[in-house]
């Protein structure tokens, strides 16, 4: 595929101009468990009663670990490791990642090492293979998968985090029934969930959930939630019995801690960086509006959206790109398909990986964008640009917002600069940084 700079495609979009921009910060509630708070929090849930007498001397315990970038996830997974230790038994790590990773055993391992999971920092064997067990049918029908080492120990603790699903509403979404249902259930079970579809996707979990709940030896659940500047915001320890009714409860609040666009809704959303440590789709359609799926809504209300570069953390698995209208050469020449294709065929979800409009540079990616606008103000276009989905604290928009932002007419929505001309070097690589 030739891309190149200077050619009929530069010549139409030379004349487009793009707006001056001005940065801005975005304030959520902020109410979070530091870091160094972690150790200690972790400790006094996991010795809550009947938590802590699920630990038996000698046992062998598996802890999942998955693939979402999750904030604080080595200290959290030290921490568990830590105490199961204490208490006379043997912990061991287990990648729970479906079939993220490439869908191998080392890929997922490369995964974890990304976020300082490793056996020398967490102090314990990590067992990471692609073979499962099948614990049974599901009561819609479906084969039930589990890791075959964590089904194999004597007991299992389900360590995740809560969020909103990119793709499908249900009363579980991304949580403890999904992180036993698809990432404990490898590549097999990630399939078995998908195969009706995402339409079923929030019932089939479930329905999987409880038999591995039934069947195999989970003990306990100790997920996160994170509020809007990704930091932790909770950490609760749930007995196995409690998991089903707890979960939803914890998913309400999830949501509400959700960070978004405060404007709205815009003409261009520029993203800088996509990738599968900022979300599972690369980005976050909760934040920007671009689903793979008719089975969720939300974000914000954009015309055209363009993805600027890939995250060196996601190995060349650039899942979501296709949810993008306009991505760089740069961003093209990252991706694998290797890595990023077997979520495809696993998820069903084409959509997610579908190449869009490529062209050579960062200014001509915002430019066709623009010029492919339609009923809207050329002269007052409105632009958002973002660093990724996860970190959406700072951001840039274009003067067509500034003068409602500066008399305050979104909460919590506040100017830090005055409008200016985005710089671009001699290549067209956009160097005007969001946050100075």
């Amino acid at each position: 595929m030739q891309i190149k700079k200077g050619g009929i495609v530069s010549k139409l979009l030379a004349d487009v101009p793009v707006p001056r921009m001005f940065r801005a910060e975005q304030i959520f509630p902020r109410e979070h468990i530091a870091p160094e708070q972690i150790p200690a929090l972790v400790e006094a849930e996991l010795s809550k009663e009947p938590i802590r007498s699920k630990i038996k001397p000698g046992m062998e315990i598996a802890i999942t670990a998955g693939s979402r970038g999750i904030a604080n996830v080595a200290v959290i997974t030290k921490s568990i490791v830590d105490f199961v230790r204490a208490c006379g038994a043997h912990p061991f790590i287990v990648p729970a990642m479906g079939s993220h990773g490439g869908a191998t055993a080392e890929g997922q391992l490369e995964v974890l090492a990304d976020y300082g999971i490793s056996p020398e920092s967490m102090g314990c064997e990590i067992r990471s293979g692609m073979e499962v067990v099948q614990l049974g049918i599901s009561d819609t029908g479906l084969p039930v998968y589990l890791d075959k080492h964590a089904y194999q120990a004597d007991g299992i603790i389900v360590s995740c985090r809560i969020k909103p699903h990119n793709s499908f509403r249900a009363r579980y979404e991304s949580g403890i029934c999904k992180m036993m249902a698809v990432g404990l259930g490898k590549q097999k079970g990630a399939e078995a969930v998908h195969s009706d579809g995402v339409e079923r996707m929030g019932e089939n979990i479930l329905s999987i959930a409880k038999v591995i709940l039934e069947k195999a030896p989970v003990l306990f659940a100790i997920p996160c939630i994170e509020n809007a500047y990704d930091e932790t915001r909770l950490i609760e320890a749930i007995d196995r019995d409690d998991i089903l009714a707890r979960e939803p409860e914890l998913l309400k609040f999830a949501f509400s801690q959700m960070p978004s666009l405060l404007v709205g809704e815009c003409d261009v959303l520029v993203v800088d960086e996509i990738g599968k440590n900022y979300s599972g789709s690369g980005v976050d359609p909760n934040i920007t509006g671009t689903f793979s799926t008719n089975y969720a809504q939300g974000g914000v209300k954009v015309q055209r959206t363009c993805f600027l570069d890939l995250s060196e953390a996601s190995h060349g698995n650039s899942l979501g790109v296709g949810l993008s209208d306009v991505i760089t050469k740069r961003l093209f020449d990252k991706i694998d398909t290797e890595k990023m294709y077997p979520n495809c065929i696993t998820s069903t979800v084409l959509a997610s990986a579908r190449i869009p409009v490529v062209v050579a540079t960062d200014k001509e990616a915002i430019q066709l964008c623009i010029r492919t606008c339609t009923g809207i103000d050329h002269s007052r276009v409105r632009v958002i640009r973002i660093p990724n989905s996860l970190h959406i604290g700072h951001i840039m928009l274009s003067e067509a917002y500034y003068e409602d932002v500066k008399s305050g007419r979104w909460p919590g929505l506040f100017a830090r600069s005055e409008p200016e001309e985005l710089r671009f070097d001699s290549e067209g690589n956009l160097l005007t940084p969001i946050i100075v």
